[in-house]
């Protein structure tokens, strides 16, 4: 899911007052495109925005999206993917099963759950959402959903005290890092409910607005991360291509704690090719908790850098990378961008 680009679909919807249906996967079994808490969003029309399955099935969740768009009522698919020459003659071959839970989203009502969830995805730290897909409670009906994180409790389509008794019976999916679906018991009811993170997606530093910054920008925008993009050259902010970038800044190399939150960044790449600047940017990173710091060049510029470092103290630890990027081979800006954006998006699944 590009978390940018659904937030886009969705506020662009919410702003005509038109209603959604929000599809989430809930459980799989075998081999799927996606895993239990992913999620898209489908308009009156039969548009839609984020994939499944990688198109194999959207076509038919966009049919059921206009029966739960008309009857205001969710509804639960089971998809075996493993049957599907003789039900969808489509050949997939995924052998896996996927179920999913359809919801309408209306003005009336806020959009919730969703318009809660897309702060989530706006903001900086991860949350829980949990949602009941199937009860026999009038009281905790299916769609209802508790979004938990640092700042407390959302609840929506229960009382307080039902969210008090959902959260408490249901797994610590926050520690474990796994969205899953699970049946609790609430007394005589029973329900079955998905426990899925909401994790906002990563907020990437480029320090350097050069021409091999450019792809990094590109590719990041592609997996949905908010970029920032810094030099300390105004003409390489004014010339450079960075419209998909969130913002691209002209602020001198030692200003940079002064101008930006850091901490707020998840990811940075030290690529100004100006030494000075760069060791600037190295030292100010180092009093951050990033925990990946990229550098691009060559070994032995690494190792001057943090000789120079060291004398004045400063100790990035193993978080530096650098050279930064995976060896996949290939040369040329597009290339190398590629490498930093694989390694940093392996490094980004061990957040989780």
């Amino acid at each position: 899911m590009n978390a940018s680009q659904l937030l886009k679909f969705f506020e662009a919807r919410r702003r005509r007052e038109e209603p959604l249906v929000l599809v989430t996967v809930f459980d799989t079994q075998g081999s799927t495109y996606s895993k239990a808490g992913a999620r898209m969003l489908i308009d009156q029309n039969g548009d839609f925005q984020g994939m499944l399955s990688g198109g194999c099935l959207e076509g038919d969740l966009a049919v059921r999206a206009k029966i739960v768009v008309e009857s205001g009522s969710p509804q639960v698919v089971t998809y075996d993917l493993s049957q599907d020459d003789e039900l969808w003659g489509l050949g997939i071959g995924c052998d896996g099963l996927m179920r999913v839970f359809l919801q309408p989203l209306i003005h009336g009502s806020g959009y919730q759950p969703f318009a809660a969830l897309a702060d989530i995805l706006r903001g900086h730290s991860m949350a829980v959402a949990t949602t009941v897909i199937e009860s026999t409670s009038p009281a905790t009906p299916p769609g209802a959903t508790v979004i938990r994180n640092d700042a407390g409790a959302q609840v929506f389509g229960m009382s307080d005290d039902c969210a008090e008794a959902l959260t408490a019976a249901v797994p610590a999916v926050a520690e474990q890092g796994l969205s899953s679906v699970s049946q609790v018991q609430i007394g005589d009811e029973r329900l079955l409910v998905l426990n899925a993170l909401v994790e906002p997606p990563p907020r990437l530093l480029v320090l350097g607005a050069g021409l091999d910054a450019e792809p990094i920008v590109r590719f990041a925008s592609e997996l949905g991360w908010r970029c920032t993009v810094v030099d300390h050259r105004q003409a390489y902010i004014d010339n450079g291509d960075f419209g998909r970038a969130d913002t691209a800044l002209c602020v001198p190399a030692d200003n940079l704690a002064d101008m930006l939150e850091l901490p707020e960044f998840d990811f940075a790449i030290v690529m100004s090719h100006h030494l000075v600047s760069d060791r600037s940017y190295l030292r100010q990173l180092a009093a951050t908790d990033i925990s990946y710091i990229g550098l691009l060049g060559p070994a032995n510029r690494r190792e001057r850098l943090l000789s120079d470092l060291r004398q004045s103290g400063t100790d990035l630890g193993d978080r530096l990378h650098g050279p930064a990027g995976l060896d996949i081979g290939g040369r040329g800006p597009a290339a190398i961008a590629l490498s930093i954006m694989a390694e940093m998006q392996q490094q980004s699944r061990r957040r989780c």
